[in-house]
């Protein structure tokens, strides 16, 4: 008797899995996503329209531009439900690159100070 209720419950928890596996989401979920992707595209299109400059152009533009990424990423791509560990595998690596970029942007400076110092002495 044991062996047929474990032979019945095996094709259950097939079944489940596969229903896990191929999971769908809410079409409102989707929806939000595109609604706050068209928010955020129109806060970029307006900091060109306002004529922002400087500092504050740039600054604006990239936070709309990761905010954006950041909601495609989550939910497109589904890391919203992924394993930590996947999630940190894919975002560490881009972040560490801009990390040293940023390092090498501070060497590039210093470098040239440096060089517009030492040939403004007549060296």
């Amino acid at each position: 008797m044991a062996h047929a209720t474990a032979h019945h419950a095996a094709p259950q928890i097939h079944h489940a899995a596969a229903h896990a596996e191929g999971q769908q989401h809410p079409i409102k979920l989707y929806l939000v996503v595109w609604a706050w992707l068209f928010v955020l595209s129109t806060m970029s299109y307006l900091v060109d329209y306002f004529h922002l400059h400087g500092y504050l152009r740039w600054s604006l533009i990239v936070l709309f531009m990761v905010l954006k990424a950041g909601l495609i990423v989550a939910v497109f791509m589904h890391m919203a439900w992924e394993r930590l560990t996947l999630v940190y595998a894919i975002l560490i690596p881009p972040l560490a690159i801009l990390v040293f970029v940023a390092i090498m942007v501070l060497e590039s400076d210093y470098t040239l100070l440096s060089r517009m110092i030492f040939f403004a002495n007549g060296a």
